[in-house]
C-alpha cells in the first residue's frame, strides 16, 4: 500500500503546439529516463521520444497518446502525452478516463485558447484534479499573469501562483518559489542543477504579496494554516498539505511557470505532480455491478482484492494486439486468468509490460493503480477485466461522432486486402474512426473527427499497410427531422396458407424536443397486446436509419402510439413490427420532413491585421459569427459554421493570412438545411444514383 500511496498516473494535456511532448521528453531527462535531449520536429533526425510513429516525427506533431514511466524523489509517475488537435480528441478522452491528476499545460503567449477549454471540459468530465503549467515564458509577448486571469475567467478556475518568474521574455532566468520564498536558477547544459538563492532585493515586495494571495486560498482547506497564519508560525509543510487539499478537491489549482525548451522550471513541476495530485488510492474510482442491475460500487485501490481493469487503448503491432490496461483493483501476474465482461471470454495473461513509448519492458506481475500492457489479448478498446469472481463493468467513455468521411478505393487487388486489413485494425483501435460500404454507391466510406484524422489514416494505410487508396469527395453526414405533427393509422394483412400476419398500429409522430428518439405508449384496454409493444418500437427504430426524404439518418422524433388491434391466431411480432415500417411509411412525408446539416464550432486564431479577411472568409461559408476578441495584436473568433463549407479551409485561411492564422473545429450541433442546398443535394444525389445504374 506505500508503494501505490507513492505512485502517480498524470496526463498532460494542452492546446496544439503548448510543449506538451516537449514538457514530457525534459521530465523523462531528468528522472534519467533518457540520456539526451531530442527535439520536436528534431533537426538532429531523431525526433522527441514520445512520438515514436514516422508521420509523428515528419509533422512534428503528437498523433496517438503515448505512455511512459519514470521515478521522482521516491515516487514512481506514470505519464501519457496527449495530441492537441482537435481531430485527435479520442486519444485525450481516453487518456484522461484512466488517470487520477494532470497537468494542463498553457501558452504564456497565446493563453487559454479553445483546445485547452476543451481540454478542460474533459478533464471535468471525469473529476481529474489538475496542476496548471504556463510554459513558453521565454517568449516575446510572454505574459504569465494574464494567462492566470483567463484561467479564473475563462475556466472558472481558483487558479493560485505556486511560483513567480524572474524576468520574462529573453530575460527569463529561474523562478521564485512563493512556499519556500527562495529564488530557483536552472544551472547546467540542460538545466540538470537547481540552485537554490535568495530572491532578489527588488523582486521581495512582488514575491511576498504573491505569497499573501497563496496563503490566502490555501488557508481555505485547513484551519491549522489558517491558525498559523494569525500565529506567524507558517511551515512549508502546512502549506503543501493544504494546497493538495485543495487540488485533490478540484477547488484549486497550483500554478507552475517556465520554459521547457529553455529548461526553466520543469523539476518543480515534478515536485507539484508528487504533493498535490492524488495517488490512486485517493482517487474515486467506480464500477458497475452487472449482477444487480448496474449499481454503482465505489472501487478500493487494494491489490489484494479481486481484480477489476479497464483496456483503454489498443494498438495492433505486427507481433499481435497490444492492449493498454488500468488496473482498479487487486493485482495481476504472468499466467493469470481474466474475464472480458461483455462477453464472459476467459484470456490467459500471457505477457505483461510496461511500456516507454514504443518500448517495452517486461514485467511478472503488476497491482491496483499501475497502467500496464498485455500482449495477445484479444478485445475492444473499452472492455473492463474481472479475474471471474465478479461480474463488474466500469463505465464507458464518452466517444463523440464523427463528423466528417471520404470514399476512399483501393488502385489494386494487393491494396484491396491490405485496405480492408488497416481498416479492421483501425477501427478497433480508434472509437471515432468507423468505416462502413454503402449500400447504393457501393463505396467504402470512412468517417472521422476532421480532415487531419482522416488524412493521417490515409497515410498509415499506405506506409503501414503497403495499401495504395484514392480518395474521393467527402461525405458531409446529412440527417433528416420533421416538423410537424402526422397521424398514421396502418393494418399489415399478409395471408400465405396456412397462419397470415395481422397486426394494426394506430397514433401520431412529431418532433421531440430533446432531440432524440421517443417513444410513448398511449394503448389502453389491451388493444396491443403487451408483448407485441417492443416489436412495433423495434418496427419505428429500424425506418429511422434511412429516411424516407432523401435517405439520410433521421434525428429528433417521438412516437406515440394509442391504438390497435390484433388477432388471436395471426398476429405476432414479425406483424407488429411490419405494421410499424407501414405506418412509418404512411406518415413520414406528410410529418414535413427537412434536412439538417452539421454545425461546427470554428476558432481561427491569428494576427489582428488579418480579422477583416478572416470574417469576410467566414460569412461566405454561411458562417454566424460569435464573437471576436482582441489581445494585443492577436485575434481570435468563434463562429459556427456547417461543415460542407469547412472542406479545404485550412488552405484558404492560410493564403488570406500569409500563413499565420490557425483554426480548430468541433461538432457544434444540426441545423437545418436551406431549402435552395437541400434541393441541389436531391438533384446531385439522383444525379449520382443514375450515374451508378449506367456503370
Amino acid at each position: 500500500m506505500n508503494e501505490i500511496q507513492n505512485l502517480r498516473n498524470i496526463g498532460i494535456s494542452a492546446h496544439i503546439d503548448s510543449g506538451k511532448t516537449t514538457l514530457t521528453e525534459r521530465i523523462l531527462y531528468y528522472t534519467k529516463r533518457i540520456f539526451a535531449i531530442h527535439e520536436v520536429k528534431g533537426k538532429d533526425g531523431v525526433g522527441a521520444t514520445m512520438d515514436s510513429m514516422e508521420l509523428e516525427k515528419e509533422r512534428g506533431i503528437t498523433i496517438a497518446s503515448a505512455a511512459t514511466h519514470c521515478e521522482w524523489k521516491g515516487h514512481r509517475v506514470n505519464i501519457i502525452d496527449t495530441p492537441g488537435h482537435v481531430d485527435f480528441t479520442i486519444e485525450v478522452e481516453r487518456a484522461l478516463r484512466v488517470m487520477d491528476g494532470a497537468v494542463l499545460i498553457l501558452c504564456a503567449v497565446g493563453g487559454v485558447q479553445s483546445q485547452s477549454i476543451t481540454v478542460d471540459r474533459q478533464m471535468n468530465r471525469y473529476a481529474v484534479p489538475r496542476i496548471a503549467f504556463i510554459n513558453k515564458c521565454d517568449r516575446s509577448g510572454a505574459d504569465p499573469y494574464k494567462v492566470v486571469d483567463q484561467l479564473r475567467q475563462k475556466l472558472n478556475h481558483n487558479a493560485v501562483l505556486m511560483q513567480i518568474p524572474i524576468g520574462l521574455e529573453a530575460e527569463l532566468s529561474g523562478v521564485i518559489d512563493l512556499v519556500a520564498l527562495k529564488a530557483l536558477y536552472f544551472e547546467g547544459p540542460h538545466g540538470d542543477d537547481v540552485r537554490t538563492g535568495e530572491i532578489p532585493e527588488e523582486m521581495m515586495k512582488e514575491a511576498l504579496a504573491k505569497r499573501e494571495e497563496l496563503l490566502d486560498a490555501a488557508s481555505m482547506f485547513s484551519d491549522d494554516l489558517m491558525e498559523a497564519v494569525f500565529e506567524e508560525s507558517v511551515t512549508e509543510d502546512l502549506i503543501h498539505e493544504a494546497v493538495r487539499k485543495g487540488t485533490i478537491s478540484r477547488m484549486l489549482t497550483p500554478v507552475f511557470l517556465g520554459s521547457a525548451y529553455k529548461n526553466i522550471g520543469v523539476q518543480p513541476v515534478l515536485d507539484g505532480v508528487n504533493r498535490y495530485l492524488p495517488s490512486p488510492a485517493e482517487a474515486r474510482n467506480i464500477a458497475l455491478d452487472l449482477d444487480r442491475g448496474e449499481t454503482e460500487v465505489a472501487l478500493k485501490t487494494d491489490p489484494d482484492l479481486p481484480v477489476v481493469a479497464l483496456a483503454f487503448k489498443l494498438e495492433v503491432t505486427p507481433y499481435g494486439q497490444l492492449t493498454y490496461l488500468r488496473i482498479y483493483q487487486g493485482s495481476l501476474k504472468k499466467g493469470d486468468d481474466l474475464v472480458i465482461t461483455r462477453t464472459g471470454k476467459k484470456i490467459k495473461v500471457g505477457r505483461l509490460v510496461r511500456m516507454h513509448a514504443d518500448q517495452m519492458e517486461d514485467l511478472t506481475s503488476a497491482c491496483a493503480g499501475d497502467i500496464i500492457a498485455l500482449f495477445g489479448v484479444e478485445c475492444y478498446s473499452g472492455d473492463s477485466f474481472t479475474d471471474g469472481r465478479l461480474n463488474y463493468s466500469m463505465s464507458s467513455m464518452f466517444v463523440p461522432a464523427p463528423v466528417i468521411s471520404l470514399s476512399i478505393s483501393p488502385e489494386d487487388n494487393k491494396s484491396q486486402n491490405n485496405m480492408s486489413k488497416a481498416l479492421n485494425r483501425f477501427v478497433r483501435e480508434d472509437p471515432t474512426f468507423k468505416s462502413h460500404v454503402d449500400e447504393e454507391s457501393g463505396e467504402t466510406i470512412i468517417s472521422g473527427m476532421g480532415e487531419l484524422h482522416l488524412e493521417v489514416y490515409v497515410e498509415r494505410m499506405k506506409r503501414e499497410f503497403g495499401a495504395n487508396v484514392a480518395t474521393g469527395m467527402p461525405h458531409v453526414a446529412y440527417r433528416e427531422a420533421i416538423t410537424r405533427q402526422a397521424a398514421f393509422d396502418y393494418i399489415h394483412k399478409k395471408q400465405t396458407g396456412g397462419s397470415g400476419q395481422y397486426g394494426r398500429v394506430a397514433g401520431f409522430m412529431a418532433p421531440s424536443e430533446e432531440g432524440a428518439y421517443e417513444f410513448v405508449n398511449q394503448v389502453k384496454g389491451g388493444a396491443i397486446p403487451t408483448e407485441y409493444i417492443p416489436a412495433v418500437d423495434k418496427g419505428f427504430q429500424s425506418c429511422l436509419q434511412k429516411g424516407l426524404a432523401l435517405g439520410f439518418p433521421v434525428v429528433g422524433m417521438k412516437i406515440t402510439i394509442n391504438d390497435g388491434k390484433a388477432h388471436s391466431v395471426d398476429s405476432s411480432e414479425l406483424a407488429f413490427s411490419q405494421a410499424a415500417i407501414g405506418a412509418f411509411k404512411q406518415a413520414y412525408l406528410k410529418a414535413g420532413p427537412v434536412i439538417l446539416e452539421p454545425v461546427m464550432k470554428v476558432s481561427v486564431e491569428g494576427p489582428s491585421e488579418f480579422q477583416g479577411n478572416v470574417m469576410g472568409s467566414i460569412n461566405q461559408r454561411r458562417g454566424l459569427i460569435i464573437s471576436s476578441t482582441e489581445d494585443g495584436n492577436f485575434t481570435t473568433i468563434d463562429a459556427e459554421v456547417p461543415l460542407s463549407e469547412m472542406f479545404g479551409y485550412a488552405t484558404v485561411l492560410r493564403s488570406l493570412t500569409q500563413g499565420k492564422a490557425e483554426f480548430t473545429m468541433e461538432f457544434s450541433k444540426y441545423a437545418r438545411l436551406p431549402e435552395s442546398l437541400a434541393e441541389e443535394l436531391k438533384a446531385d444525389l439522383s444525379k449520382r444514383k443514375k450515374g451508378d445504374k449506367k456503370l
